[in-house]
């Protein structure tokens, strides 16, 4: 005897397409459309495609709800996130929804237009009214852990370590990241360390300016007025033509690559030479970091490291049943020393 396989001509699309309707296409019991529609792993692999196949020819989708009485999951997260297209914010999305990929998760993803608390909590709420076991929140931003209101016992997990005590909390090691590029500068010989600064309503931003005070302080070194950037290479550009008219400016810490980049941009057009006149440290070491000229000296993040990380502590959540308040991950940051850096000029 046979075994029924899908006819070869196209079924027609429809809407409301039954389980019954996918298993006499692909030739099976509905049993194996559950099993597949379950990630199942008692399927076999010919099997499973041929299903796929039917699902995706009828318009056949699982229904979500049925599926979570019977197992008590959606098999979805939500994932609320400020700015995407910003390059730590994408490195940090792409992990999570590989790492979730893996563990048979699907992510709804939420991007929200401000940073703040109202915007924040409303994007919570609406993902969790769409079917969703858990929630990551990647860069509360000026949203703390007293205005964040969150759907009660929901699984969360934040990439922002002033959650820790409230919810599970990932994230690069801001401090010792930007400490390790002024003290660098500073080894280096450069008498002070100029500081182009991301947006005030960053939370990662507001770090860095504090390790790069405390940096200079602690070496009883002036701490000069920072100059604002919103991490954008237009906004480190404009700013770098204000650090290029100052002759005492021999070293500047960039909060960001991308803002460094507009910097160095600057610094050629005004004629001051990166490192022999200016020496300049960023932080992220995005791709474009070390292709730069010269390649730029700048504190690493692990964005994919973060992003799984993410995932990791909201599964052991969901899992569990169980919230983890305390839980705090710090991801190293460590300096990647290019040719952007060096001794300053002789006075």
């Amino acid at each position: 005897m046979t075994t029924p396989t899908p006819s070869s001509a196209p079924a027609p699309r429809r809407p409301g397409a039954s389980i019954g309707d996918v298993a006499r296409l692909a030739g099976v019991s509905a049993q194996t459309v559950s099993r597949v529609s379950n990630e199942a792993g008692n399927v076999l692999p010919a099997t499973r495609q041929r299903v796929l196949d039917a699902m995706e020819q009828l318009g056949y989708a699982p229904n979500r709800a049925a599926r979570a009485l019977r197992t008590g999951s959606f098999a979805a997260i939500g994932v609320v996130v400020h700015r995407l297209a910003r390059t730590g914010e994408s490195g940090t999305v792409d992990a999570i929804v590989d790492a979730a990929r893996r563990e048979g998760y699907t992510v709804n993803l939420v991007d929200v237009a401000s940073p703040s608390s109202d915007d924040v909590a409303a994007a919570l709420q609406r993902l969790s009214n769409q079917s969703v076991d858990g929630l990551i929140i990647v860069r509360a931003e000026t949203a703390t852990p007293t205005s964040l209101a969150l759907p009660p016992r929901t699984p969360v997990v934040v990439a922002d370590s002033r959650f820790v005590g409230h919810h599970p909390a990932v994230g690069a090691d801001q401090v010792a990241g930007a400490s390790r590029a002024v003290q660098h500068l500073l080894d280096l010989g450069h008498a002070t360390v100029h500081l182009l600064a991301g947006p005030v309503e960053s939370g990662p931003a507001q770090l860095r300016a504090q390790a790069w005070r405390s940096t200079l302080e602690r070496a009883g070194r002036g701490v000069p007025a920072p100059v604002q950037g919103d991490w954008s290479a237009q906004s480190g550009y404009e700013a770098g033509r204000l650090l290029a008219q100052d002759p005492a400016v021999t070293a500047v810490f960039s909060a960001n690559d991308e803002m460094a980049t507009g910097l160095l941009h600057a610094l050629h057009e005004a004629g001051r030479r990166v490192p022999q006149d200016v020496s300049v440290v960023g932080f992220d070491d995005i791709p474009l970091a070390s292709h730069l000229w010269p390649p730029l000296t700048t504190v690493r993040q692990d964005f994919t490291r973060v992003g799984e990380e993410l995932v990791r502590l909201l599964l052991e959540q969901i899992r569990s049943r169980s919230a983890f308040v305390d839980r705090n991950v710090v991801v190293p940051a460590p300096l990647i020393e290019r040719a952007s850096t060096a001794p300053p000029p002789p006075r």
